[in-house]
């Protein structure tokens, strides 16, 4: 294999985004064939080195490549566009990992987790129904939600393709003067824009919509615009 910097080599391994495993090797906290390195130009080769972070040994996952993104507001969830729009490729290393795509998607104006991988068999598992897979969103909503359209939402609302299944759903704050409110929803299916249309059922268009939360993974300290891999445990959660 060839050369990778270090705080790739530890991104790539789960550790952390590339970012935050800039300041784990900053702080000491890496070795690199049991001696610590602070080094951030420092490369390594994963077929010879061996790493450890807080001395427990860090290696790549093998066969397939599963990582999440924190997905900014403007891109599309595509890995090309014909009408030359920014895609959310251009912010993943689609060119080192041929047959990466995204695990469906978020609107364009949609923030939030996003997953890829090679794996064609956990992208169809993920995306089936029968998973039932959660994802938590927050949506900052107009007006101020009543008991009764909290109720519609976790008991199904009606859109046109269909009753929606029950969901999760939490008023965080409003407003003094009850123009705006964030609200958390929980939901299992993955039909197009559902979130915002089930808001909508009940009166309340989104004014932003952020996805915290897939499953058991949440994004910690990724920013907007950085992805990083999951570790082999964090693959077996999603499956």
């Amino acid at each position: 294999m060839d050369e990778m910097r270090l705080q790739k080599f530890l991104s790539r391994a789960g550790v952390a985004s590339r970012r935050k495993c800039e300041e784990l090797i900053a702080q000491g906290r890496v070795s690199v064939n049991g001696r610590v390195v602070t080094e951030l130009g420092t490369k390594v080769d994963a077929s010879r080195d061996v790493v450890a972070f807080d001395g427990a040994e860090v290696r790549l996952p093998g066969g397939s490549v599963t990582m999440m993104l924190n997905k900014p507001a403007g891109y599309l969830t595509a890995m090309s566009d014909e009408r030359g729009g920014r895609v959310v490729a251009e912010l993943v290393p689609a060119a080192e990992h041929p047959g990466l795509f995204p695990v469906g998607r978020l609107d364009r104006d949609t923030t939030g987790l996003l997953l890829f991988t090679t794996d064609g068999e956990l992208g169809n598992l993920l995306l089936h129904p029968s998973h039932n897979v959660d994802k938590r969103y927050v949506a900052e909503v107009r007006g101020a939600l009543s008991e009764a359209e909290r109720r519609a939402l976790e008991e199904g609302v009606m859109l046109d393709d269909g009753m929606t299944a029950p969901a999760r759903c939490e008023v965080l704050s409003v407003l003094p003067d009850g123009s705006r409110s964030a609200v958390a929803l929980t939901i299992h299916e993955g039909r197009k824009r559902q979130v915002r249309r089930m808001l909508a059922a009940v009166g309340h268009d989104v004014v932003s919509l952020h996805r915290e939360s897939v499953g058991a993974l949440t994004l910690g300290d990724l920013a907007p615009g950085e992805w990083r891999e999951l570790s082999p445990d964090e693959v077996a959660l999603l499956r």
